[in-house]
């Protein structure tokens, strides 16, 4: 017995001839009263499955920087020293980024709606924790726990979000939605993160998302499809060493931001991780169900894809860092000023991400968009280096416009093309592996650029004055990571020129038609009773 499916509707035959019309994602049973195989026809609502993945993106990026400006808040009221307060913004970072590859591979084998709805059930649980903590245990407890339900989120996310539109122009127009999300939601959460805790408390960034995530788990339950799981045991092996090895990796470039380079746990923690990671990619040559086909790096555009994403992430995070201090320190603004001053960035990368998918992407090659974009980043970061102790907002803007729109146009493409061409059964491992080149960016950008700013800040000030001579100090730092993280991107920009091929982006570009075709004959198949 058949069941065709179109936008609007399901024919299902009956005996004798007849057939039957329902609404797409009605429940119907097969011969023997089972609900049958429906489950991977498209969703009835895209627009609302769209809204509760962008949504659930935007707490799990906007989440690793919100908190950063209710530091001193939480230093104080809870009576946290600076090496216990650090984990605060770590035990996320370290739970999400160790985690995220498991939590890809949990989307594929148990379903990317179960993995979704479960991490976005611990992660709303973990907000109310964290705002309710009355100690630093239970605030790590909880920053941890948010960081093991954003794993879950963030790669079924995407795979959800691309599997409810059509590949080619729709698809490439809600990666530029993502990306608006993935590129400004750090500058977001520092905006809402300054007005939170200086308007109400700094319990409200934790509380924040526990409105937000109920609501988005009551609209995810009712929209979000059922997908199918995939067969296969678990590689126990693999799960166990790239955890390991990744959250090891990942404390690394955390310890190297706080203690150096040269520090003994620093260079440990990194060999260690090597060794975990070299014996992860064994494992997985001989697996029979690897918890990440190493297929998936085979293609040079998609291997690219992912290294320049980490080089992007990596160098804006010297915006963040760096300009949200200046601002304070130099400028004397409060948090909540410091945190608006941000928001020429979230509105530049939304009007460069529209423009890319709307107009860009049926005009241009992924390489030419992609390069482009990463060009105006580093441009946008070299620009910053020549701020100094007099200089004013005015004189920040346009750098900063030119930054956000370099980032909103190389996101869609190095989204798009890390995606591209992949099996159904492993997209949530590639999601999860974008997923992944965010979180190891950001903690490499951090210790590299943290690591620059103290070296060049050690030099003697030009100024007798103790309070000039603290600023100009820090300025000459701060420049020095900004020419450092331009430099980063520009790497990136000359490694997409040179190795990336010019595949277009939404229609044309053989490995998302690829994609397509190995979708519908996986629906087909699975519509099948």
């Amino acid at each position: 017995m058949a069941l065709t499916t179109s936008p609007s509707s399901s024919t299902q035959s009956a005996p004798g001839g007849t057939s039957t019309t329902a609404p797409v994602g009605a429940r119907s049973r097969g011969r023997w009263g089972r609900r049958s195989a429906d489950r991977s026809a498209r969703p009835a609502n895209p627009g609302l499955i769209m809204v509760v993945v962008l949504v659930t993106q935007l707490m799990i990026v906007l989440d690793a920087a919100i908190v950063n400006i209710a530091l001193p808040d939480i230093q104080t009221q809870l009576k946290m020293n600076p090496a216990n307060l650090s984990w605060v913004v770590n035990a996320y970072t370290l739970a999400f980024g160790g985690l995220l590859l498991l939590g890809a591979r949990a989307g594929d084998l148990f379903g990317r709606r179960r993995a979704f709805l479960a991490g976005l059930a611990i992660f709303t649980l973990a907000s109310f924790l964290g705002g309710i903590a009355q100690d630093s245990a239970l605030l790590l407890a909880a920053r941890g726990l948010q960081g093991v339900g954003a794993a879950l989120l963030a790669p079924s996310a995407l795979a959800i979000l691309m599997s409810s539109v059509k590949p080619g122009r729709e698809q490439t127009r809600a990666i530029g939605l993502y990306t608006v999300v993935s590129a400004s939601g750090a500058a977001i959460g520092l905006i809402a993160g300054g007005v939170l805790t200086s308007v109400a408390s700094w319990r409200w960034v934790f509380f924040v998302n526990v409105p937000i995530g109920i609501v988005v788990l009551a609209l995810g339950i009712r929209a979000l499809p059922i997908s199918k799981m995939t067969k296969g045991s678990v590689d126990v092996a693999g799960a166990v060493l790239v955890t390991a090895g990744m959250s090891t990796l990942v404390y690394g470039f955390i310890r190297a931001a706080s203690d150096g380079w040269s520090d003994t746990r620093t260079l440990a923690s990194f060999a260690v991780g090597l060794v975990m990671m070299a014996a992860f990619i064994l494992v997985e040559r001989s697996a029979k169900a690897p918890i990440t086909p190493l297929h998936l790096f085979a293609h040079r555009d998609r291997s690219v894809a992912y290294v320049a994403r980490t080089l992007l992430v990596a160098g804006s995070m010297g915006t963040f860092f760096f300009m949200s201090q200046f601002m304070q320190i130099v400028l004397g603004w409060t948090p909540w000023e410091s945190g608006l001053a941000f928001l020429p960035i979230p509105v530049s990368v939304f009007l460069a991400s529209q423009l890319v998918s709307r107009v860009f992407a049926q005009r241009f090659s992924t390489k030419a968009i992609a390069s482009t974009g990463l060009l105006l980043s580093g441009i946008g970061l070299t620009w910053m280096s020549i701020l100094d102790v007099g200089s004013t907002y005015a004189t920040m803007v346009p750098a900063l416009v030119v930054f956000g729109l370099g980032n909103g146009i190389a996101f869609v493409p190095l989204t798009t093309a890390g995606i591209a061409g992949v099996e159904p059964k492993d997209t949530s491992v590639a999601s999860g592996l974008v997923s992944v080149t965010q979180q190891l960016g950001g903690a490499l950008g951090l210790a590299v650029l943290v690591s620059v700013f103290a070296t060049a800040g050690k030099g003697p000030a030009e100024t007798s004055s103790a309070g000039r001579a603290a600023l100009e100090v820090f300025v000459r730092g701060a420049d020095r990571g900004f020419v450092v993280a331009g430099g980063l991107l520009i790497v990136a920009f000359l490694l997409v020129l040179t190795v990336m091929r010019r595949p277009q982006l939404p229609e044309a570009d053989e490995l998302v038609l690829a994609e397509a075709e190995v979708a519908e004959r996986d629906r087909a198949a699975a519509v099948t009773d």
